[in-house]
């Protein structure tokens, strides 16, 4: 493995649901971040990390930028507007149409602000004919001069070679910031807790899963006796919801979607840790907490 001699801090912003977990996973090589056909899926910045020759590439999956309706709403806006400073590069990353929407325009106004260099980041173009393609590269090019127009599918990992190369140019002279291996900065109980909530982001419908925060209380190994292979991992989950209405969707019927939910949950932990997982889920309410500074800093979405 090459010695890590430049580093490029990337952030990767959008509007709701543009692919910025899709691209950030692609990039990284694994599942760090998660995703879901639902808008504002991701509530943190996530680090993720490449290294490619002599350069560590650390990637901040952000947020989507919107118009917020909640204090937690609030917090996730800020930590995107905070993401759009002090790093190397911004990819802006947009759907296919040709209209520069009023997130992208604050995001662009927000890079200006800054003088960051910039790429804009076509997503989803195996949805669309090359015609419309040249259309979103010309409405865009009115907007901001940007440093390159790269068309991407993340989904389908297609053109995210010319991407690094792009993002290659913004590598400065540098010493490694994480240690080889490491591919996030995310704690693994926010890792276990993000893959819960994705299975309730997939298997729940309308405003239920977005009025749910994970906590998982228990995080231990079971001793293996010596043995170099990992250990059972034992963890205990509580889904928190605002309703009591909600709670009996979650649950389901006889349990059924608790079950599925945390069946699904649990392949993907064990995926992630490399290890057998036992996992027991609770789920409990907490009325209006997404308008409640001290719950929302109790799950983690600090707002210091």
């Amino acid at each position: 493995m090459s010695e890590i001699k430049k580093t490029a801090m990337i952030t990767i912003a959008g509007r709701p649901n543009v692919g910025k977990s899709t691209l950030t996973n692609a990039l990284v090589g694994e599942k760090i971040a998660i995703v879901s056909p639902k808008p504002q899926t991701t509530r943190n910045r996530i680090c993720g990390v490449v290294n490619q020759g002599d350069t560590q590439y650390v990637f901040l999956d952000t947020p989507g930028f919107h118009k917020a309706r909640t204090r937690l709403g609030d917090y996730m806006v800020k930590v995107v507007r905070e993401s759009v400073a002090d790093v190397d590069a911004v990819c802006l990353l947009v759907e296919p149409i040709a209209k520069v929407g009023g997130a992208e325009q604050a995001l662009i106004d927000r890079i200006r602000g800054e003088k960051l260099s910039a790429v804009l980041v076509i997503n989803k173009i195996d949805t669309i004919e090359k015609a419309q393609l040249l259309e979103v590269m010309a409405a865009y090019s009115e907007a901001y001069a940007f440093d390159a127009i790269i068309p991407i599918s993340a989904q389908e990992k297609d053109g995210l070679d010319v991407l690094m190369e792009q993002l290659a140019k913004y590598a400065a002279k540098g010493s490694q910031l994480f240690p080889d291996g490491m591919t996030t900065d995310q704690p693994e109980r926010q890792v276990v807790a993000e893959i819960v909530r994705e299975k309730l982001l997939r298997n729940l419908d309308k405003e239920v899963p977005h009025g749910t925060a994970i906590e998982v209380t228990k995080f231990s190994e079971r001793d293996n006796g010596g043995s170099s292979a990992p250990g059972v991992i034992d963890l205990d989950v509580t889904i928190y919801c605002e309703k009591a209405s909600h709670k009996g969707i979650i649950i389901g019927k006889n349990g059924a979607m608790l079950k599925k939910i945390a069946s699904h949950a649990r392949e993907d932990i064990e995926r992630f840790m490399g290890a057998k997982v036992y996992m027991e889920t609770w789920v409990k309410v907490k009325e209006n907490w997404r308008d409640n500074a001290n719950y929302i800093r109790s799950f983690g979405y600090d707002e210091q």
